[in-house]
């Protein structure tokens, strides 16, 4: 039985161009994708050479295209000078504080110098006797020294009143001498320790005027620590500001850059996938083309019979026609002869014509078979025969 088959197709230069679109799909299929130039790749472990040759091409190809794209590479604005004016002085105020409190630092323990050595409380002799005149004891043995001088002259008075009344040497004169020389030793006691006394007061008095002045000296070191350390503080809050412009323009500076990291990587793949883009935009041309170009023609086609086929069709036509003459089977009697069904063992006119006609188309068969492919090898006309014996039962 003949095949036929029955094809829809397209305009002629539609089909030519889809043609053409799966020749460059298929080829861009197999180029490698390469983001550097020729110096940016090596040959790896386990690659062929003709993978590597392949990445070789891939990567001069990129560079050719890299430069024929470089007047549509993204582009990024350089810092402004205001923008580089204010980084510079935003740096330079980092750490300006420092030396304030430096001088805040030094204003403090001059201060702890000045209390050092002060212990409140009831005073010590010996924090007392640090206070006293170093000439306390000159002024107390001269104040001495005059009073047992006085002494002597009052006693030498007595002994001239008692001479003149002729009592000198009595007893009565011996007693006045007595109390008067009591009296003496008692007031310069007191004397001389009411000297002391006034020494030992002017040395408390001292000491807590010390006291006062320290304190005083170190009050006047604490305020000056102090306002040294609100300059600090002021100076330290005016530099927060300008660390947060700092920081402001340090993110400024990092997005700059990583707009240029961004155009650098834009330009990259730019040139990395310009052929896929193009071919995407040739695919979808050729995709609206199919569509606008319907089917403007129909083929049929009918495939030739092979020589086999032929020759059995008309072996088997044979057959049939032998089949309708005679409808009892053949068969091979004793001795190798055709007889028919009957028995009988004539041989008749159809019997000759029908192994004749085989031949023949066997004949054919070869021919046809060797002419289209000689290097074929024809099958023996017996198994010819069989076949056709096989196609009539």
């Amino acid at each position: 039985m003949a095949v036929q088959e029955q094809r829809t197709l397209p305009a002629q230069f539609v089909e030519d161009l889809g043609k053409d679109l799966a020749k460059q799909i298929t080829a861009q299929t197999g180029v490698p994708i390469v983001t550097g130039g020729i110096g940016s790749i090596s040959q790896q472990a386990g690659e062929t050479a003709a993978g590597f040759k392949a990445r070789q091409d891939a990567a001069k190809a990129f560079t050719t295209r890299q430069q024929s794209l470089a007047g549509l590479a993204p582009q990024i604005a350089g810092q402004d000078p205001l923008q580089a004016q204010a980084q510079k002085v935003a740096e330079a105020g980092i750490g300006s504080f420092q030396p304030f409190l430096n001088q805040a630092q030094a204003a403090g323990t001059a201060a702890g110098t000045a209390l050092s050595g002060i212990q409140l409380g009831a005073p010590t002799t010996q924090q007392v006797q640090d206070f006293m005149s170093p000439y306390q004891s000159q002024v107390i043995d001269a104040t001495l020294s005059e009073f047992d001088r006085n002494t002597q002259m009052q006693q030498q008075q007595i002994r001239d009143q008692q001479a003149a009344l002729g009592a000198l040497g009595s007893g009565r004169a011996g007693v006045q001498l007595a109390e008067f020389g009591t009296g003496a030793a008692r007031e310069r006691a007191l004397l001389q320790a009411g000297l002391l006394q006034q020494g030992f007061g002017q040395a408390q008095q001292a000491r807590q005027q010390d006291i006062a002045n320290r304190f005083g000296v170190a009050q006047g070191q604490q305020g000056l620590g102090g306002f040294q350390a609100g300059l600090g503080a002021q100076q330290q809050a005016l530099t927060g500001g300008d660390v947060r412009q700092l920081g402001t323009l340090g993110a400024l500076n990092q997005a700059q850059a990583q707009a240029g990291l961004d155009a650098q990587r834009e330009a990259t793949r730019m040139a990395a996938f310009q052929p896929q883009e193009q071919l995407d935009r040739y695919a979808g041309q050729v995709t609206g083309l199919l569509g606008g170009y319907p089917a403007q023609f129909q083929q049929s086609i009918t495939p030739n019979p092979t020589p086999l086929q032929t020759a059995l069709g008309v072996g088997t036509t044979l057959a049939g026609i032998y089949g309708a003459v005679n409808p009892q089977p053949l068969f091979r009697a004793e001795g190798g002869r055709i007889g028919y069904a009957d028995g009988t063992d004539k041989e008749g006119i159809m019997q000759v014509a029908e192994i004749d006609m085989l031949k023949e188309e066997y004949e054919k068969y070869k021919y046809d078979l060797l002419e289209q492919r000689p290097d074929a090898m024809p099958m023996s006309f017996e198994e010819f025969k069989r076949m056709v014996l096989s196609g009539q039962g």
